[in-house]
């Protein structure tokens, strides 16, 4: 496979202050770099920003535009709030116990740990209303049976929900 991991995923934030120090303080994640700039290299734009890199254990980022001229980010009006969120794994279940006290402590509002049979998932939102899973690993057999079970999952939602998508497949 020629990609090999995630480099970095970006959203915007309304004050990198704030996310810098939810990043860090509350999630744990290492301020790793910060790009400020009058003008977008890949369009060459002129739209002032700073642009914030949190690093992972693994080498990726979690990355933030702050875009002080622009109008406040809204959310999809058109998706529910828990359909778009980033998700970040813990290696173990006192890793997950230690983030749930780092929110309550905080008094960052959660759901869970919420159990989904792989996984066990703590969900809340960022200062910029980015909602956030942090997951644990847990029944690695029901994952490998559901991974197994993938081709006849998504072709059995074709048939229900895409029937012409079922069709064109024979």
């Amino acid at each position: 496979m020629m990609i090999q991991k995630l480099y970095h995923v970006a959203y915007r934030c309304n004050n990198s202050q704030e996310t810098v120090d939810f990043y860090t303080k509350v999630l744990g994640l290492k301020f790793a770099m910060a790009v400020s700039q009058d003008r977008v290299p890949s369009t060459g734009e002129e739209v002032p920003y700073i642009h914030i890199f949190f690093e992972m254990a693994d080498g990726s980022n979690v990355a933030f535009f702050e875009l002080p001229q622009a109008a406040r980010a809204i959310p999809d009006t058109n998706t529910p709030p828990w359909v778009q969120h980033l998700a970040l794994e813990v290696s173990s279940r006192a890793d997950l116990m230690e983030m749930k006290e780092r929110l309550e402590k905080n008094n960052v509002s959660f759901i869970g740990p919420v159990d989904h049979g792989t996984i066990n998932s703590l969900y809340f939102f960022d200062p910029n209303g980015h909602r956030l899973e942090v997951a644990l690993r847990v029944n690695e057999q029901v994952r490998e049976e559901r991974a197994k079970a993938r081709f006849d999952v998504l072709k059995d939602w074709n048939a229900k929900w895409h029937p012409e998508l079922a069709k064109a497949r024979h």
